[in-house]
């Protein structure tokens, strides 16, 4: 069985990423598998590039191929933003609910109408020879106050297109159905399963 990395150590994303990867014919490891690589570099503009970033420096430092994810929340009364600053939006090592409460505070008393917003992800499979990146979009709008207990990040916040509770009032499996990151991972599957 292929192993490959998740370059990652956030729960959160590993618990979603293995999820994802369940009942494919990959061993998968996380960077918490490899305490020696110290922070990543994820300095770019974009997602694309921040998830191509992370993926390479893990498989330069693995010699394994390596799947990496940049993801955020993109609110277009605000231009896109947080966007790529998404988790360190209030500020670098911020809180959830520190990036939370600035993103409400910005968009206070902005119409439901002008609430429009997307959660995108970008994911970036390196290895020898190869450099592949996918990505998703999950459209929806963000609430006025904090719903739900489940998910991370902006999840409170975030009500996807159709739905009438935000992502972290649905189930982890509900979530995965219609999240950005499986919408990315449905465009990545073939290539994964193709891995030899």
């Amino acid at each position: 069985m292929k192993q490959i990395v998740l370059a990652t150590r956030n729960s959160h994303k590993i618990r979603e990423l293995k999820f994802l990867l369940n009942g494919l014919p990959l061993e998968v490891l996380t960077l918490k598998d490899f305490p020696q690589i110290g922070p990543l570099v994820e300095d770019g503009s974009t997602f694309e590039e921040n998830a191509l970033r992370k993926a390479r420096q893990v498989s330069q430092q693995t010699n394994l191929a390596t799947l990496a994810d940049d993801s955020g929340l993109e609110v277009f009364f605000l231009n896109g933003r947080p966007g790529v600053y998404s988790a360190r939006y209030a500020g670098v090592g911020a809180t959830d609910e520190a990036n939370n409460v600035r993103l409400l505070e910005e968009m206070r008393g902005v119409a439901p109408r002008r609430r429009t917003a997307q959660f995108r992800a970008v994911l970036a499979f390196v290895g020898k020879g190869f450099e592949i990146a996918r990505d998703g979009i999950c459209p929806g709008g963000l609430v006025e106050y904090p719903t739900g207990s489940n998910g991370f990040g902006y999840d409170p916040l975030f009500m996807p297109a159709g739905f009438s509770i935000t992502y972290a009032q649905l189930t982890a499996e509900e979530k995965n159905r219609i999240s950005h990151r499986s919408r990315a991972f449905d465009k990545m599957k073939p290539i994964l399963l193709n891995y030899k």
